[in-house]
């Protein structure tokens, strides 16, 4: 039983680490808009908010995900050690892990939101105690350098899963930019009778109606398939219209979530009542 438990321990960490390699593969730092910087990976959205007291980072994946980065904060032009303020979307490995890392580096401030604090809590890699220097709650602002960003609960996903919205200048214009946590079900999210989660179905419902009410010009997410980021960097490579302004883009990945959404609630709560 020894031999059992190690040998599936071993399949466990290579499937993780085989996970994290295909979340890593890299792709080019840019420019999405204004002050709006893509610095994630070919799957991971992580984005840099520049000002000019500091800058803010949305997102720190992985731990290994964290020297590609830094890598591509300073590849843009801009100092690594200049971000004073560490956001997240939501309390999963692949989003949030590398927090601790990334405060030892710079020294930034790390936000969580109040209901993703006791997952964040379990979130300790090789025993690094999650930071948390201040929670907040859904609503609350955001502000360094003149730029404000706006925490919206958006939950489901995971309690505290979280959307960030701001409205950024380019040129002449004010766009709203909208930066989605995550409304997807996984597979294996039990909907129904969750006893880890009894209200699971009902904050996938609050989180639909939070985020249809945003209004969203650019649409970034913490998933780069989920507004078709690599497509949208090729349109953009050509030329002509910025390609990240999409806001039929974004209602369209609403509606095919809140679909398979009541798909997955309506077979579960099906199975449930035999």
């Amino acid at each position: 039983m020894k031999l059992v438990a190690i040998l599936l321990m071993s399949a466990l960490g290579t499937f993780a680490q085989n996970a994290q390699d295909t979340f890593n593969k890299p792709f080019p730092p840019y420019k999405v808009m204004g002050n709006v910087y893509f610095v994630g990976t070919e799957e991971l959205g992580s984005f840099l908010i520049t000002t000019p007291e500091g800058n803010i980072l949305i997102n720190s994946d992985f731990e290994s995900t964290v020297p590609q980065i830094r890598a591509s904060v300073e590849k843009l032009g801009f100092k690594f050690s200049d971000t004073k303020i560490l956001l997240g979307s939501h309390a999963h490995g692949d989003h949030m892990e590398g927090d601790a890392m990334v405060k030892e580096l710079t020294g930034a401030q790390v936000l969580v939101m109040e209901q993703d604090v006791p997952a964040l809590s379990r979130m300790t890699p090789h025993g690094k105690p999650h930071p948390m220097d201040r929670v907040i709650h859904d609503g609350d602002e955001v502000k360094l350098g003149g730029v404000t960003l706006v925490a919206h609960l958006t939950p489901g996903h995971t309690k505290g899963c979280t959307t960030w919205t701001m409205k950024v200048q380019d040129g002449a214009k004010t766009y709203n930019v909208v930066i989605l946590g995550s409304i997807g079900v996984n597979p294996g999210y039990i909907l129904v009778n969750n006893k880890d989660y009894p209200q699971i179905a009902e904050d996938y419902v609050r989180g639909f109606k939070t985020l249809r009410a945003l209004p969203c010009d650019v649409f970034l997410a913490s998933h780069g398939r989920f507004y078709g980021m690599a497509e949208k960097y090729a349109k953009m490579k050509e030329g002509g219209a910025n390609p990240f302004i999409d806001p039929a883009g974004y209602q369209a990945h609403l509606d095919l979530q809140e679909k398979n959404f009541k798909a997955k609630l309506a077979e579960q709560q099906q199975s449930a009542s035999r």
